[in-house]
């Protein structure tokens, strides 16, 4: 592949080449080392260029360094200061806005559309038009790898001996001759690695054994995933499918449409106080001090309760001028102001924390959220506030998930979008549903039922191996969820 000519035929071969690797990954060992000879030469180049950190500003930064193959490709909080958005720039000081996605069983996901409601795109905004197109965006992020131009980037591509000659084999000599062409080539080769090599979809976790009957869930992970299933309970499977969905031949846990739910805000993000100090060593810089680098959403209406808010669809970040098949910009289309993308829950176990803003820490907070959310005392926006206590929420001390900076009840409920857009929260699917009298109707899960849906969570952790199941490398939490089921009495007990 010497040409410009050859790229389409590339990017077709990247999706082709989806097709037939995922096809032959639904069994296998649990964690079976794929020779880069089974690669294509895009895909070795883009394994070489996701680990190299001299492609950034910092020299410290790679795409691994944000989606750590270990935690299913997505970041690890003890490298972030325990921050839950990761650090990047110039000095590695800078914090990003959201919580790194996972990138495992990305490579299934299908282009946006608009059609019968948003789906599909790259990001958690759905921005990027492919998995190529995604990879080339963080090079150039100033809170990311930080890189002025594709020019910069080059530049330090051919420095990097190793992986330019992986880079070189792949697409030619003469591929650095236009710096614009050579980052897309770049992006092209990042998204062969994502969509070719098996660590990033090997199907292997003890719901996929289960599924190709050698593997036995145990009884409480079964009642968990019936109450995942159960339109009057979790109703997990509304937009987390647990059966295929025909954008593979497994069930990917996800359906990529966009939903806005109300997640709390985080005021571990540096954005929602906007901080005017490092949040590695809390001294004042230039660049903490400076306007944020993403700009403010254009739908933020005036006198909001906040400065800052990220609104998914519509802003913060609007899609890259190079990426032409993008979506549109949705800044000025309040109606999905506060849409995120559905995520996978596979691997669910251990990318936390969770949600884009990583407002949450376990998969039993969310639960616990998810099932208490209108039990509240947010007084502005809750038609039938309740105060903490008795009969309030029962999960949280002050009476409410949603709380201000200090740590006391907020203003508003939903307190993560302005007020303006509270129409758009979800509020007709269970578990999270309207308040209909005082405290919103009882929670569908009891808290013995909370574990039972956290340990089937964690049979979608891969590296399950059925023929040595005591082997399974599951994370606290779901030891926590079985013992905790184990003591509970079948009631709610908060």
């Amino acid at each position: 592949m010497n040409s410009k000519n050859d790229r389409g035929w590339l990017r077709a071969a990247i999706g082709f080449t989806a097709v037939i690797s995922l096809a032959a990954c639904g069994g296998g060992s649990a964690s079976t080392p794929v020779a880069e000879e089974a690669l294509s030469a895009a895909a070795v180049a883009g394994k070489a260029l996701f680990s190299d950190v001299t492609l950034s500003a910092s020299g410290r930064q790679s795409c691994a360094t944000c989606h750590v193959a270990a935690r299913a490709f997505t970041a690890d909080p003890a490298t972030d200061h325990g921050l839950p958005v990761p650090l990047g720039g110039v000095d590695m000081e800078q914090t990003g806005f959201r919580n790194a996605p996972s990138l495992a069983y990305a490579s299934f996901t299908p282009p946006f559309s608009i059609a019968s409601g948003p789906t599909g795109g790259f990001f958690r905004d759905g921005r990027a038009s492919s998995l190529a197109a995604q990879a080339q965006q963080p090079f150039l992020t100033s809170f990311e790898m930080a890189n002025h131009d594709a020019a910069e980037v080059v530049g330090r591509l051919r420095k990097s001996t190793a992986s330019l000659q992986k880079f070189i084999l792949a697409f030619g000599d003469a591929a650095q001759g236009d710096a614009e062409t050579a980052l897309q080539d770049i992006g092209l080769a990042i998204a062969a690695y994502e969509t070719e090599d098996p660590d990033f979809h090997p199907f292997s976790s003890k719901f996929d054994y289960w599924q190709q009957g050698v593997a036995q869930l145990s009884a409480q992970e079964q009642q968990g995933l019936a109450l995942f299933n159960d339109p009057t309970k979790g109703n997990c499977t509304a937009c987390h499918p647990s059966q295929r969905q025909g954008y593979s031949s497994h069930a990917l846990f996800t359906d990529f449409t966009f939903d806005n739910i109300g997640v709390p805000r985080n005021w571990a993000i540096p954005a929602n106080g906007r901080e005017s100090t490092s949040a590695v060593d809390g001294v004042p810089s230039a660049a903490d001090a400076a306007p944020l680098s993403a700009p403010l959403p254009a739908a933020v209406p005036a006198g909001t309760e906040y400065a800052y808010y990220d609104l998914g669809l519509c802003g913060p970040f609007a899609p890259a001028a190079f990426d032409v098949n993008a979506r549109p910009v949705f800044a000025a289309t309040t109606s999905l102001c506060g849409l995120f993308k559905v995520p996978t829950l596979r691997n669910i176990a251990i990318t936390a924390p969770y949600f884009h803003n990583g407002v949450f820490s376990t998969l039993r907070q969310v639960i616990e959220w998810y099932v208490t959310r209108d039990i509240n005392n947010n007084t502005a926006n809750n038609p039938n506030p309740v105060a903490a206590g008795p009969g309030g929420n029962p999960y949280q001390a002050v009476g409410t998930f949603y709380i201000a900076a200090n740590g006391t009840p907020d203003l508003y409920e939903y307190n993560d979008l302005p007020a303006a857009y509270d129409a758009n929260v979800n509020i007709g699917e269970v578990p999270y549903t309207p308040p209909t009298f005082g405290g919103g109707q009882a929670p569908t899960l009891a808290s013995d039922e909370i574990d039972d849906v956290v340990t089937f969570l964690c049979t979608l952790t891969d590296g399950y191996d059925p023929a040595n199941p005591t082997a399974y490398n599951l994370p606290a939490q779901c030891r926590d969820a079985a013992a905790g089921a184990a003591a509970d009495t079948r009631g709610f007990t908060p």
